[in-house]
């Protein structure tokens, strides 16, 4: 079997790979793990370097929106995970273009090569952003799209092409919504990082408005289980909420690593609110319990690990952190 990972030297998409690779996510393990990747920022080679021997894997440097590429790419493929998007809410406010470009025109060229490929699954890796801010109880996959910022309206767009394909040609996909990630590979302009490398190196952690936006939390382990699970079991034209069960607000998530660094308040600076920021997000997971999913990092132990990966890979952020923009929740 041959599995095409879009984004594989991401966070998420990196984390699926070495996990896929060593045989933590199914007994089933490929033959072939093709990686296509464009190589901005976000894509690290040092991500993959646990597996880099691997003969079993093969890099390509290559854009999703480049239709010659991708459909070279996807010969003889058997399952897309398609990961690979601009993700990153602040960015997409100050420049919207290039997430229209990528999230939903490279999603549609992977979907027309796949369709041509005659590919047997094809899991589009999509994000709780696209319902939009929910006041009270928690999303179903049959809730409206109601994005809010313009990277979450590239998603939901990519989403509903995703939803066509199979609806008009029946190409078997498969798409699942997250909540937040964390955990270690993280690009240190997201939340998580952006915390634990300014409080290890001695700055101050900006906080967005008043600090009380609710964001629900998933170890990047647990989701890549149930993509897994998805690709595996789940039923073709469907979605699949992936969510970790642990809601705080940011500002509740910003003092549990003040306490696990040995930081206090004074460290912390706030900052004018995002544009059109969301309040609170939250998912109604039961569909893909049905399939057998349960979260199994919790929230305590995920940070533990996660504070304890970047305290002893300074060598890995450190280059990163130059440049970075303010990272807050999505």
């Amino acid at each position: 079997m041959r599995v095409l990972v879009t984004g594989g030297a991401g966070f998420i998409g990196s984390t699926y790979v070495r996990s896929l690779l060593t045989g933590r996510l199914t007994d089933a393990v490929p033959d072939e793990v093709v990686i296509l990747d464009s190589f901005t920022y976000a894509g690290n080679r040092a991500n993959l370097a646990p597996v880099a021997d691997d003969p079993r894997l093969r890099v390509v440097a290559g854009d999703i929106a480049d239709v010659g590429a991708v459909e070279e790419v996807m010969a003889g493929t058997d399952t897309v995970v398609h990961f690979a998007a601009e993700s990153h809410v602040d960015r997409s406010i100050a420049g919207s273009a290039e997430f229209v470009r990528t999230n939903v025109v490279g999603t549609h060229c992977l979907l027309a090569a796949a369709l041509a490929a005659g590919v047997r699954r094809f899991v589009h890796v999509s994000t709780d952003e696209v319902y939009g801010s929910v006041e009270h109880g928690a999303w179903p996959e049959t809730h409206p799209l109601g994005p809010n910022s313009p990277y979450a309206a590239s998603k939901a767009a990519a989403d509903l092409i995703a939803r066509s394909y199979f609806v008009t040609h029946r190409l078997p996909v498969l798409v699942t919504r997250c909540s937040n990630n964390y955990g270690p590979y993280q690009h240190p302009e997201k939340f998580v990082p952006m915390a634990v490398c300014t409080l290890l190196g001695g700055g101050t952690v900006p906080l967005y408005g008043d600090g009380r936006h609710v964001r629900e939390w998933l170890y990047v382990d647990d989701h890549c289980r149930g993509i897994q699970l998805v690709a595996e079991r789940g039923r073709p034209g469907e979605i699949y909420n992936i969510g970790g069960g642990t809601a705080l607000t940011n500002r509740d998530l910003l003092a549990r690593l003040l306490m696990a660094t040995g930081a206090g308040w004074d460290r912390v600076r706030y900052v004018p609110d995002r544009k059109a920021h969301d309040r609170r997000y939250a998912l109604d997971t039961g569909k893909i319990r049905r399939l057998g999913y349960r979260p199994t990092v919790g929230m305590e132990d995920g940070l533990v690990r996660t504070l304890d990966w970047y305290a002893t890979h300074r060598q890995w952020w450190e280059p990163l952190r130059a440049g970075t923009s303010v990272g807050q929740p999505g």
